[in-house]
């Protein structure tokens, strides 16, 4: 049979579908349209039989898929389609083994980190704050920034958490991790300034550092919402979330100091491989300033 002539026995796909009498529609539809899309691919081939295909040539067929640009998540969902439609058939005997077992879908792509640059940083901080809406959030972003917190850290830190004198703050992470980070000195200043503000409004009995207008502890809602709106204030044509501050210290610092494990340090991560991603970003730093610099990086255009 010639290549392209070729027809695969979708019947057997029916009885599989039809086989998944517990799950719901929309998944069996899904089943059908990740197997059809296996069957168009053989048959191009010339295949025929469910036995013709073979470990080998599945990773063939999940190759060219990616090619194509199915990400990794799709294509994890139809080997998971593929795994069940073999294991159904060698148990009606159709194939001797399921030769999807040891085919794995490429790796999902980690995404780096979005991170502020040095000049939107500036930008971002860069902002005499007047009254006490305005004080607060500036010292937020500027702690965020400076000591790299969490914004779930910034909003359960009590005001007996911060030592201006020693300049640094006792932080409670994840999984109820205590660490211990330095505040830089604009920073510093920026906080002792609105503990000035906070002591007018705050409600009798409340330990939170940062509060709202009645007093009360601040949610991290509150907080994206005020950085959205800050952000877009500031001139930053960019979603500016306070994660993205974190990210954007833990970026500077490595790229001025280059000590993966002090950085691992200072952001409460558990295990360096977490730390390591930024060093993705760094390199592409350092990509674009070896692009600047060196004589032989670009290439002449015609």
């Amino acid at each position: 049979m010639t290549a392209g002539s070729a027809r695969m026995p979708v019947a057997d796909i029916d009885d599989f579908l039809a086989s998944l009498g517990g799950y719901a529609k929309n998944t069996r539809e899904a089943y059908r349209r990740d197997l059809r899309r296996f069957t168009d691919y053989f048959e191009t081939l010339g295949v025929s039989a469910w036995s013709e295909i073979d470990t080998q040539a599945l990773r063939a067929f999940v190759a060219a898929e990616h090619r194509n640009g199915k990400s990794g998540a799709t294509l994890a969902r139809m080997l998971s389609s593929l795994r069940a439609l073999y294991a159904h058939l060698a148990r009606r005997g159709i194939v001797r083994a399921n030769p999807v077992v040891d085919v794995r879908a490429p790796r999902r792509q980690r995404k780096l980190p979005k991170a502020l640059d040095a000049d939107q940083s500036a930008r971002l901080l860069d902002r005499t704050a007047q009254g006490f809406v305005e004080v607060r959030d500036l010292a937020m972003w500027e702690l965020l920034y400076s000591s790299g917190l969490r914004v779930s850290e910034l909003v359960n830190l009590d005001c007996t958490d911060l030592d201006l004198r020693e300049r640094e703050v006792r932080v409670l992470g994840k999984g109820g991790k205590e660490r211990v980070v330095p505040v830089g000195r604009i920073a510093a200043a920026a906080v002792e300034r609105w503990l000035g503000e906070r002591t007018a409004r705050v409600r009798a009995g409340e330990t939170a550092m940062f509060i709202n207008q009645r007093g009360t502890r601040l949610t991290t809602r509150t907080v994206q919402q005020r950085l959205r709106s800050w952000a877009l204030a500031q001139g930053l044509d960019r979603h500016v979330h306070p994660h993205m501050l974190r990210h954007s210290f833990a970026t500077h610092v490595l790229e001025s100091s280059g000590d993966l494990r002090a950085v691992q340090e200072l952001l409460g991560h558990s295990n360096i491989t977490t730390t390591q991603v930024y060093t993705h970003l760094d390199f592409q730093h350092l990509a674009k300033v070896y692009d600047a610099a060196h004589p032989r990086a670009k290439r002449k255009r015609d």
